[in-house]
């Protein structure tokens, strides 16, 4: 079952308070009696000081004012006599009941003296002896009254009695006590109230702490203690929200070394990978012309040829064969170099226009080769910022890859969009970007499947292998262009049209 720490500092301090009230109570009990009686003692030492200073001298006495003169806080009877039995001071009337005791009492002091010959009906208890009186409680037994008693002799000689009522002293101790304890209880239960009320002080910073504590054990470091008092819990409270801050950055640290390290994973992996399918793709390719070249040159060696056309045949093939295979690894040494980032992108700003057309005119042969047509009527200057070398690629594949597809007699078709922006945006060489332009390169060919669009731009993928090993592809070239466009961070893709497919690629638009 859980306590919460408000209610145990309550109960504690409920605990304490019960205790000191309840003892204090106890105290009260047994000490307030004796105490009450010491200071009656005292008062009627003060008293019969003070009235043994005013009889210090034998002679006349003005007894008329001595009750204004004589201390008597105790409110006592005071009885004296002197020495021929004369009662020259009393506080009580001479004919009450009173008066005759302590007159007696006197007479028996003043002839026996001796104080303990009282009567039968007399008992005495608590006698302390002082060196010119004594003090005790005396008891009438036949009146069941009890008093507090000072018998004794003055300087002069005078006998001195002063009594006071025991009885209402018990009175007042007994309500005293009781008033003692009513109050004793009104404070423990009030001081309860308090404990309670009290005990949140304390416990209020501590839940603050825990739901602070409860938020680290979910990895929520962002938690802090708004808690700035200059004790223990503060101090905690400070330590607490070091420790949230250590943790968060080492946990930060070890994030970013796992990510570092997945990365370096991933990335092992995935050389793992490409290597795996290079070798693949680069041992699949290699194979047929490599066979070719093998079977015409053992033709060859063997003088199985007869006559001189087609001794220049199989030469033609080992030669085709083995420019193919140049090819190939020149392919795949430039989009190794661009993939892994050892052929840096050098932008520049060249006219696109320009270079259209130069590659155009550079693939006249294979346009004738092919019968097709190309449409191309952008005249203007059109100016880009990229790498010229690598665009020239990029369209120069685009542009291969249409003629090989379209149909005898079709049309390569090359256009361009532009998409300006309404302010120029400035690159971190100074140049002004001041929007895109989108080259498109169409062919009147056969679409492409729905479900090997996403492939096109793989390595090595080919859609008709027959075909494309026909005029020699290695199905690299449009690998080519996604990395060159992915290093240039543009956009480029394919799509089908009706009457054949659609490639394209993005480009900044410079002034």
């Amino acid at each position: 079952m859980r306590h919460s720490i408000r209610t145990k500092v309550t109960f504690s301090l409920i605990a304490i308070v019960a205790l000191m009230i309840a003892l204090s109570g106890l105290l009260s009990v047994m000490f307030i009696k004796k105490y009450y009686y010491n200071e009656i003692k005292n008062q009627i030492i003060e008293t019969y000081r003070s009235c043994n200073e005013e009889f210090s001298m034998r002679g006349s006495y003005d007894v008329g004012n001595l009750n204004s003169r004589i201390k008597n806080d105790a409110g006592a009877v005071v009885f004296i006599v002197d020495d021929i039995r004369s009662a020259i001071y009393t506080t009580v009337n001479e004919n009450t009941e009173v008066f005759a005791n302590l007159q007696y009492i006197s007479d028996i002091l003043k002839y026996n003296n001796d104080i303990d010959a009282y009567d039968s009906r007399i008992e005495r208890e608590d006698v302390e002896n002082y060196k010119n009186f004594r003090i005790q409680i005396t008891k009438d037994t036949e009146t069941d009254f009890s008093y507090f008693d000072l018998i004794g002799y003055l300087d002069n000689g005078f006998i001195i009695i002063i009594r006071t009522s025991v009885s209402s002293l018990d009175a007042t101790v007994r309500v005293t006590v009781k008033f003692v304890l009513m109050i004793l209880s009104v404070v423990a239960v009030i001081g309860c109230i308090l404990m309670y009320f009290f005990s949140n002080i304390f416990a209020k910073p501590i839940k603050k702490l825990t739901k602070v504590a409860e938020r680290m054990t979910k990895l929520d470091f962002d938690a802090k203690s708004e808690y700035t008092s200059k004790d223990e819990i503060g101090e905690l409270s400070m330590y607490m929200n070091d420790l949230s801050f250590k943790l968060k950055n080492t946990l930060t640290e070890l994030q970013q070394a796992n990510e570092r390290l997945q990365s370096d994973i991933n990335e092992k992996t995935m050389i793992d990978e490409m290597r795996k399918e290079f070798l693949s793709h680069v041992s699949h390719e290699l194979k047929t012309p490599i066979a070719l070249i093998q079977g015409y040159a053992e033709g060859l060696k063997d003088n199985i040829i007869e006559d001189e056309d087609s001794k220049e045949f199989y030469c033609d093939v080992i030669v085709d064969e083995a420019a193919k295979m140049n090819q190939l690894v020149r392919q795949l040494l430039d989009l190794n170099e661009i993939e892994f980032g050892e052929n840096r992108i050098n932008k520049e700003v060249f006219d696109m226009n320009a270079l259209i057309q130069n590659v155009i005119a550079a693939s006249s042969i294979l346009i004738e080769q092919n019968g097709v047509h190309i449409s191309y009527q952008e005249t203007e200057p059109l100016h880009v910022y990229a790498d010229e070398f690598m665009i020239e690629e990029v369209f120069t594949n685009y542009l291969t890859n249409a003629i090989h597809y379209c149909n005898a007699g079709g049309t390569v078709k090359v256009w361009t969009v532009k998409a300006l922006y309404q302010e120029p945006v400035m690159t971190d060489e100074h140049h002004k970007l001041t929007g895109n332009v989108r080259i498109f390169v169409s062919d009147e060919g056969p679409n492409i499947p729905q479900e090997e669009m996403a492939k096109v731009f793989d390595k090595f993928y080919k859609i008709d292998k027959a075909r494309t090993r026909e005029y020699g592809g290695s199905g690299i070239g449009l690998s080519i262009v996604a990395a060159s466009m992915q290093a240039h961070n543009k956009n480029y893709g394919v799509y089908n049209i009706p009457d054949g497919v659609v490639f394209y690629f993005d480009l900044d638009l410079t002034l």
